[in-house]
């Protein structure tokens, strides 16, 4: 499964969001000085188990590196995703 779109912020909804069709995965967030909050991950029922939202957390955690910043998994999806790709790990906040 892949998107036919990279990452974005809306800036009007305060979240990361990725189209799939007419789809979308997206995670709730804040920002405070260099953490980015993931509060919550969300993705459409016809969508789940078939890899998006692992693709989405995928460029969401390149957007924090290329930014600088450290991540706090809040959501349980996202905190479980992390534990499971140690190739992120340097970017989860202590």
């Amino acid at each position: 499964m892949t998107a036919n779109n990279q990452v974005t912020y809306n800036e009007a909804e305060k979240r990361y969001e990725m189209p799939f069709g007419n789809l979308v995965v997206y995670a709730n967030v804040r920002k405070d000085k260099n953490t980015l909050y993931i509060d919550y991950v969300f993705a459409p029922q016809e969508l789940r188990g078939k890899g998006a939202a692992g693709e989405f957390m995928s460029q969401l955690m390149d957007i924090v590196r290329a930014e600088k910043l450290k991540a706090v998994p809040i959501c349980g999806y996202a905190s479980s995703w992390l534990r499971r790709h140690s190739e992120y790990q340097d970017l989860v906040s202590d």
